[in-house]
């Protein structure tokens, strides 16, 4: 099915086929196409959110057997987006003094429209918004963003409360950054602690190695997301270095009180948090990393070892965890995993460490594999 997102595409593609049918046609002002919409077939096509010139056009459109979806007023957000977000989109309207951003609006439109049972077309709304991220995310992963061919995802997960002056937080830079540099893709989720620490060392992995100790330094000034200058710190990084390499971040409104990092140019944030969690730790095909975390991270680590055992998406992956004091002596996780693991073909591709070199051996080690059952 094709999907059109720019009036440009659509006109040619008219001016080419006379055929939109099984197309989707996304977000855009139809009254600006000049084309013969009498000799084009829309049988089967899809509009979704589209501006149009008249009622009358629309009711050409469905007599000509195409389905229309209406746009949704008064929203911060467009339900029917055809891409990612951007941190200068999701920043605009920010500043030290006054959070007034295109986040905190969305955000705060969430919590007053009820975030757990609200009105059933603000429901809807919110659904179709992330069916559009998944497919916008599946367009970034499959290459089609930057024709560089499907991305080699290695999804890290972590405490959102790490401070940036944690030892752990430096490793997991590293662990990123160096992953990075050797073709694999990182996915976050998108938020402070850890999820910052992953998307900031894929950011500067094509900086020189000193560059990380100059970057830790400067955010070393704001600690944590609760901190004044956590966000301007951030900038300052950027400043610095503002062409670095590619991430993406899969944040939540569901935890919106806690800023999207600045590190990646991709954010796919969602306003479902259990599709975003199952959706992140699914993408991560080639492994996911596990630095000290609470009970979020744990859970993450149990949802993800039920997708490896009984195979849900096809393949089976890495899972290293990165604290041998976390997550062997003072919660006893791993063995408890290696245990549940025992005789299944993830059982082979579990791993332990507190080196960020290890963990990129064992990630180039553990292949993933068809899952056989």
């Amino acid at each position: 099915m094709n999907e059109i997102h720019e009036i440009d595409t659509l006109c040619h593609f008219i001016d080419r086929e006379h055929d939109l049918r099984d197309c989707v046609i996304q977000g855009l002002d139809l009254g600006e196409v000049e084309v013969d919409w009498d000799k084009t077939s829309v049988e089967g096509a899809v509009f979704l959110g589209c501006k149009y010139p008249s009622l009358s056009f629309q009711e050409r459109l469905r007599e000509g057997g195409a389905l229309v979806f209406p746009r949704l007023p008064r929203l911060p957000y467009v339900p029917y987006r055809p891409n990612l977000y951007t941190r200068e989109e999701l920043g605009e309207g920010w500043s030290a003094d006054e959070d007034n951003s295109v986040d905190k609006k969305i955000y705060d439109h969430f919590e007053s429209n009820g975030r757990h049972r609200c009105h059933v077309l603000e429901a809807l709304a919110q659904r179709l918004h992330d069916h559009a991220i998944d497919d916008a995310l599946g367009d970034l992963l499959s290459g089609k963003l930057d024709g560089k061919g499907p991305k080699k995802v290695v999804a890290i997960m972590g405490g959102h409360g790490t401070p940036r002056t944690d030892p752990y937080f430096r490793k997991v830079v590293q662990a990123a950054r160096d992953l990075t540099r050797r073709g694999y893709f990182i996915a976050s989720g998108g938020g402070p602690g850890m999820m910052e620490a992953a998307n900031l060392g894929a950011w500067i992995a094509n900086a020189d190695d000193d560059f990380l100790d100059t970057a830790l330094r400067i955010m070393s000034k704001a600690k944590t997301y609760k901190d004044r200058d956590y966000v301007a710190s951030a900038q300052a990084v950027l400043d610095l270095h503002p062409d670095g390499e590619a991430s993406v971040a899969i944040p939540t409104w569901f935890y919106g009180h806690e800023p999207s990092n600045l590190f990646s140019p991709y954010i796919a944030k969602y306003f479902s948090n259990s599709l975003r969690e199952d959706g992140l730790l699914a993408i991560a095909k080639y492994g996911v990393i596990y630095a000290p975390g609470s009970a979020g991270t744990t859970q993450e680590i149990f949802q993800d070892a039920a997708q490896n055992h009984y195979g849900t998406f096809d393949f089976v992956s890495p899972m290293i965890f990165l604290g041998e004091q976390r997550y062997g002596e003072e919660t006893g996780l791993f063995a408890a995993l290696q245990k549940l693991a025992s005789g299944r073909q993830y059982g082979e591709m579990l791993g332990l460490t507190d080196e960020p070199d290890e963990i990129v051996q064992m990630i180039e080690r553990f292949i993933p594999v068809k899952y056989e059952g």
